[in-house]
């Protein structure tokens, strides 16, 4: 009968919490897809309704990005206009110094708007900071804009189209729907994955088949993409944002927790994300780019990069990487490169120096830590030389995640100076957590370390789940929904519902 009434509970909270916005991990998300879903594939995407099928599209995924602050949909449209014009005129263009021209229009319009909605204020508040430091008087101006949802990430989705158009890896679209359809594609618009035009804009000329496999392993996804989020990760918040909130008054223990606990609550946060995402589009006959691969288990800091955030660091790669390495020969333009990247990679983050400090110490990392650390680990035999490198990776990335997380830098060393305190004597309860839900958190902590472990060991398991009959998929939908219902985190004095990397 308890079990009944924390059910009960649970999912009032489900619908009482989670409304306004369409995030992922609400009702409303769930409401919205079942009706695109069953819209797109009984009335629109029929053979010979191409184009029907990409304004629905489009309509829908204006509508979704629309019910954050409708103003975005200027800003998203505008990037979209561009970049469809300087398509074609780079395709037109009669010289390589006209089609740089056009180039640099999208680089500007788009790098512009960037800047000014998300690092205008930063980098005037930066400035005045030194005004200040030099004797002088800030004038104080800000301009206070709201930063606009999903913006660095359709950026650089968008502007991997006129790059490649300029470098002729692909030709210039002229379907105007399928292209503004592309930039604003609903499931991954707002936390990517980033798609790279030639990967994805293609997916939008045709119109796929029905397949009963994609959509129930697409749902499948979705529901452990939930799962991962309202169960495990927003569980793991309540820990870390307590930890954060006061990090003076952390002893060495409860630091210990909120070092480990944040990467992971990072980590399947966003990869939650990145599920629902893929699972959603290939529910409507799409395929996204996998945008982690069991990256809590890497054998390097160089391994790590090559599982986290798979498209952002190949968006990073190919489009600032080699061009920045290829303008010298010069023998340490290699790792100035990187240094570039990463600048870039922490700034991208968020307008603020703990970010840019992230980046450049991971920078740092790959270029001297992880030479080392290979170099080390090669004298070893083979079980011993994966347990060094995976130990170094975690002991590397997750203290680099403590200048991620902090609001500031005090905040950052407080963290680990309470690793000097070791009085000992906590309770959870003075951490955002009862007994009972520590219990929980540790419970699904080890569940999707071990299930990480698992796919790391015996990667050939996953293609064994979805082969053969249903019924092993059909339990593990049924304990996942059961998860949900029974153990969400719904009624736990909730801080934050939204996705973290909604703010970047």
């Amino acid at each position: 009968m308890h079990a009944l009434k924390v059910a009960s509970s649970n999912l009032t909270g489900v619908f009482r919490v989670i409304d306004g916005v369409m995030t992922f991990n609400s009702f409303s998300f769930a409401t919205f897809m079942l009706v695109v879903f069953l819209a797109y594939w009984f009335i629109f995407n029929r053979k010979g309704t191409n184009r029907l099928r990409n304004i629905f599209l489009l309509a829908v995924s204006y509508l979704f990005y629309g019910l954050w602050d409708w103003r975005f949909l200027l800003l998203i449209a505008l990037s979209s206009l561009v970049d469809y014009s300087v398509g074609l005129a780079i395709e037109r263009g009669e010289s390589a110094q006209q089609k740089r021209r056009y180039l640099i229009v999208s680089l500007v319009a788009n790098l512009g708007m960037l800047a000014v909605f998300k690092y205008f204020d930063f980098f005037i508040e930066s400035a005045e900071e030194l005004v200040e430091m030099l004797g002088g008087t800030p004038a104080g101006f800000r301009l206070n804009w709201i930063l606009p949802v999903g913006i660095s990430f359709y950026t650089f989705q968008t502007l991997s189209y006129t790059l490649d158009v300029y470098r002729g890896r692909m030709k210039a679209q002229r379907d105007v729907v399928a292209f503004f359809a592309f930039v604003a594609f609903f499931p991954q618009l707002v936390a990517g994955p980033i798609e790279r035009a030639r990967h994805l804009l293609p997916q939008f000329k045709g119109t796929p088949e029905f397949d009963n496999r994609a959509v129930r392993s697409g749902l499948l996804l979705v529901l452990w993409g939930v799962f991962k989020k309202v169960v495990i990760a927003d569980r793991l918040a309540l820990f870390v944002n307590a930890g954060y909130a006061a990090p003076e008054a952390l002893d060495g223990w409860t630091a210990l927790l909120v070092w480990a606990f944040f990467p992971w609550q990072l980590y399947l946060d966003f990869s939650a994300y990145s599920d629902i995402a893929i699972g959603s589009a290939r529910m409507l006959g799409f395929k996204l780019t996998k945008n982690f691969n069991l990256p809590m288990w890497s054998a390097g800091i160089g391994d790590f990069w090559k599982r986290w955030h798979i498209t952002l660091t190949r968006w990073f790669r190919e489009y600032l990487f080699v061009p920045v390495r290829r303008a010298s020969r010069h023998r340490a333009w290699p790792v100035a490169s990187l240094m570039v990247v990463f600048f870039a990679t922490g700034l991208w983050h968020g307008a603020s120096w703990n970010f840019v400090f992230w980046g450049v110490f991971c920078g740092l990392g790959l270029a001297f830590v992880d030479p080392v650390m290979v170099r080390f680990g090669q004298k070893l035999n083979a079980p011993v030389q994966r347990v060094f490198l995976t130990g170094g990776t975690i002991l590397f990335m997750y203290s680099s995640l403590v200048w991620f997380r902090a609001p500031n830098w005090g905040d950052a060393m407080e963290v680990f100076r309470a690793f000097g305190r070791w009085e000992g004597g906590w309770s959870p309860t003075d951490w955002g957590l009862t007994n009972g839900e520590f219990r929980l958190a540790w419970i699904f902590f080890i569940v999707a370390g071990g299930h990480e472990l698992v796919m790391e060991w015996k990667p050939e398991w996953e293609a064994s789940f979805f082969a053969g009959n249903g019924l092993k998929r059909w339990a593990v939908a049924w304990l996942l929904l059961m998860g949900l219902i029974l153990a969400g985190s719904y009624g736990l004095n909730i801080q934050d519902q939204a996705f973290i990397y909604f703010q970047f």
